[in-house]
């Protein structure tokens, strides 16, 4: 046994994003990762967490809450018993020096290169290509959280000679629905999406299916591209159907639970995706899930979701009445909720820490 742990580092920041999948993320992955962790005689798990989630992992004692002092940004005490620095996103930061730390392994976890899938110019490819590339060159190994962003990295990117593992993300475990006295309260049958409301999400193709007059539609997170939340205003006006288009912004996780057990559908759109919680999320309540066939949706919907494979209005409305009386004739919610669990958090902690130990030696 070995004289002391060796200590992982999980970089939480993204944490200071409280609705958003990769506080989700942090949040999951360290807890499990606690737990699994908490009687190991070899390694421990610690958290590098801004100060409004320094409540947030029961290991409080294991928590480094970030500084902004010259202690922290300088000298970094908190890497000197760190073996393991876990970077969460290919978009984030990797702050330790190996000049400094020879003995730390660095591993990163990429989401996607969704910039190169969703209309962005050159310009802002090239340099989201860039940084992700200056995130591999000081890393060790490397985690992809499906098959499809895998391919994306091996294509786009130079990764040497490191390791690539394909993790899934688990499901994050929503909270006992509940709606309160300021929540949007459906008047019809709805549909659910849940997401930012911004181009790549293409929640506006979705509109065509309001045709049907008893439904609505609510799309819950924040406004995210003012511009695009706007146009898919303006548009609903000119369909007509604007008054049966609810634009909630960000909602609490009672709320987007209670959405989730009881709209009629989800649907999600997306251009671009590495992975998609709320699909599986959402699966968690047996309800049919209508996707797009792009990126890495059809790899995380498998045979249990619907699938767009293009946008035309005829096309959707055509996939969302055959999807709906196929899921209403075949007794599909539990073959949902089984595709649902196969994405535990649990699980994919163990699949971590086997990545880890292998960096550890």
């Amino acid at each position: 046994m070995p004289a002391h742990k060796k200590n992982i580092l999980l970089d939480c920041d993204l944490m200071k994003y409280p609705h958003s999948g990769l506080y989700h993320y942090c949040l999951n992955l360290g807890k499990e990762m606690g737990d699994l962790l908490r009687d190991d005689p070899e390694l421990s798990m610690k958290y590098y967490v801004p100060p409004a989630a320094s409540g947030a992992f029961r290991d409080r004692a294991n928590c480094v809450i970030e500084k902004k002092g010259i202690l922290q940004k300088v000298f970094k005490p908190y890497l000197r018993d760190c073996a393991i620095w876990h970077a969460p996103f290919q978009s984030g930061r990797i702050i330790p020096d190996k000049r400094k730390y020879p003995g730390l392994k660095i591993l990163l976890t990429i989401h996607d290169l969704n910039p190169l899938h969703e209309g962005k110019s050159k310009e802002e490819q090239t340099k989201s290509l860039a940084h992700t590339q200056s995130l591999i060159s000081k890393s060790d190994a490397i985690v992809c959280i499906s098959s499809f962003t895998r391919s994306d990295v091996v294509k786009y990117c130079d990764t040497g000679n490191r390791l690539l593992h394909v993790i899934h993300n688990g499901t994050h475990q929503v909270q006992a629905p509940e709606l309160t006295a300021g929540s949007y309260r459906p008047r019809r049958p709805f549909l659910f999406g849940m997401g930012y409301v911004n181009k790549k999400k293409n929640y506006h193709v979705l509109l065509p299916l309001l045709e049907d007059e008893s439904i609505e539609m609510i799309i819950a997170g924040r406004l995210d591209e003012p511009d695009y939340v706007n146009y898919i205003r303006a548009a609903a006006v000119a369909m007509g159907v604007a008054d049966r288009l609810s634009l909630t912004g960000p909602v609490s996780e009672g709320e987007k639970a209670w959405y989730y057990a009881n709209c009629l559908a989800f649907v999600h759109p997306s251009l671009a995706e590495g992975f998609g919680a709320p699909v599986v999320e959402v699966m968690q309540f047996g309800k049919p899930v209508f996707l797009s066939n792009l990126t890495s949706l059809p790899e995380i919907g498998g045979d249990t979701a619907f699938y767009f494979s293009s946008f035309d209005r005829v096309h959707m409305q055509h996939v969302f009445r055959d999807g709906m009386a196929h899921y209403n004739s075949n007794g599909l919610a539990d073959q949902i909720r089984l595709r649902g669990q196969s994405f535990a958090w649990k699980e994919k902690a163990k699949e971590y820490l086997a990545v880890y130990r292998s960096l550890a030696g």
